[in-house]
């Protein structure tokens, strides 16, 4: 557990106010609501707010001290005349970041990293899950995938975590760069390269050379774990000083995938192949696509000493907070909750998963959002493959009508299409035409907001 006099040591900051050096941190947060008695306050400054003039309210829930850029000109932190625990440092996001160094370093982690443009959520929870049958993990809790969330992460570590597994996100060249010398990931995996964050990369080029910075930062004696059936992220092995290790559905990956077969609601099976071995896998995570998060997993869990039998029972009882949830749904339904994100890729592939899923196939679909020059084009090919799976097409949202009006360009009836403005709208139109075995996915772009139509159409929960 750290102590106020660490902390001040590893970040080269000066204490102010208050000693009380010996106290130790229960933790550390940047959102003063979040605040619990002995915590580490960073007052970050934002776009929108500085943590500054949260600190009366920090130090009001209990926070054992704060760490600023500043001390407050006024006297409304002083009690009794003296000042709450501060240790003032010239940039509080860096002393974050250089804290969450030093804690990696002083607890000997080993750190497995996570990015791709598709799946990098579903893979760290998927590895993570896999290790923690071996060894004591950590991972990034939803969308802690960022300067913030990465640092914050790595300081909820204790001595008993051996391994941490960690997305990381990127909306610029330089990011993933940046995290990689912060965590110092000795495994680094990349999904795919999409046009997810397009608009503001500008081209898909960009997108793969921003990826590719993790296997550039992984050391000779790491790994690089990659996905041979993307070209773009198949070339980057020739980025890195690591060893490499493939996984894909073809024979010249490293681990692959035979006989794969979708049992529906019930998971997925297949053989998964390393060498002249196999073994046979049977998990609960829905969808053929899902096998990618497998294999690379496989490949982590290989390099830290499992074997291809622990590998596969540690994916028969996969868990972990996978975006992908299957519910009860009105009128008998079945809903297939996929809401939180959404690219054309990731997209795509929930269709094909609700191809393989029995009874009526009802695909609500919003907008995708962050495409760039691929807004139009990746919106038209989910209609068309929505026109090919669905037999009821709901699409909102204002893009979402280019799905809905390519839908009725492939061939498709207007009495299968209806396009709506508003999830409002969505949710009156499948609340009259749901029915007893239909399969309902709802899927856009986390701006969309479509988890308020998940939980419309959702049988209500006692």
């Amino acid at each position: 557990m750290l102590t106020l006099q660490e902390i001040a040591g590893a970040v080269g900051g000066q204490t102010v106010g208050e000693p009380s050096i010996n106290q130790p941190i229960t933790s550390v947060v940047v959102d003063s609501r979040q605040v619990t008695p002995g915590s580490l306050f960073v007052a970050l400054k934002g776009q929108k707010h500085d943590g500054h003039d949260f600190l009366l309210d920090a130090f009001v829930k209990g926070a054992r001290a704060a760490l600023v850029e500043r001390v407050p000109a006024d006297d409304s932190l002083q009690a009794g005349g003296q000042l709450p625990p501060l240790i003032r440092v010239p940039d509080t996001m860096e002393a974050l970041q250089g804290l969450a160094r030093w804690w990696r370093e002083r607890l000997g982690l080993r750190v497995v990293a996570v990015t791709g443009s598709v799946g990098k959520t579903t893979t760290k929870e998927v590895a993570a899950s896999v290790l923690s049958h071996h060894t004591e993990v950590l991972k990034n809790e939803g969308n802690l995938n960022t300067e913030t969330g990465v640092p914050l992460t790595i300081l909820r570590a204790t001595p008993k975590h051996k391994v941490i597994v960690l997305e990381m996100g990127m909306y610029a060249l330089g990011e993933i760069r940046a995290l990689s010398r912060l965590a110092m990931p000795e495994v680094g995996v990349v999904t795919n390269v999409g046009p997810t964050h397009l608009e503001r990369l500008g081209s898909i080029e960009r997108i793969a050379e921003a990826k590719g910075e993790l296997v550039e930062e992984l050391p000779e004696t790491g790994l690089a774990v990659l996905n041979y059936d993307d070209e773009r992220v198949r070339a980057m092995a020739a980025r890195t000083r690591a060893r490499v290790a493939f996984y894909g559905m073809e024979p010249q990956a490293d681990f692959w995938a035979d006989a794969v077969q979708s049992r529906g609601l019930q998971g997925t099976q297949f053989d998964l192949r390393w060498g002249k071995e196999w073994v046979h896998v049977r998990m609960p995570l829905l969808g053929l696509h899902s096998v990618q998060a497998a294999l690379a997993s496989a490949a982590v869990a290989h390099h830290f000493g499992m074997t291809l039998d622990e590998i596969a029972a540690g994916l028969h009882e996969v868990s972990g907070a996978l975006r992908l949830i299957v519910a009860a749904g009105i009128n008998g339904s079945t809903v297939i909750d996929d809401s939180y994100n959404a690219s054309p890729a990731s997209t795509l592939a929930a269709l094909n998963l609700l191809s393989e899923l029995e009874g009526r196939k009802v695909a609500v679909l919003g907008d995708m959002r962050e495409l760039g020059s691929y807004t139009e084009e990746g919106h038209r090919r989910v209609g068309r493959r929505a026109a090919d799976v669905a037999d009821l097409v709901v699409a909102v949202g204002d893009l979402g009508k280019t799905i809905g009006d390519e839908a009725l360009d492939a061939g498709r009836d207007r009495e299968s299409v209806f396009v709506a403005q508003t999830n409002s709208e969505a949710i009156q139109h499948l609340k009259g035409i749901l029915r007893p075995g239909d399969c309902v996915l709802v899927k856009g772009s986390r701006g969309m907001r479509m988890e308020e139509i998940v939980e419309a159409i959702r049988c209500p929960t006692r």
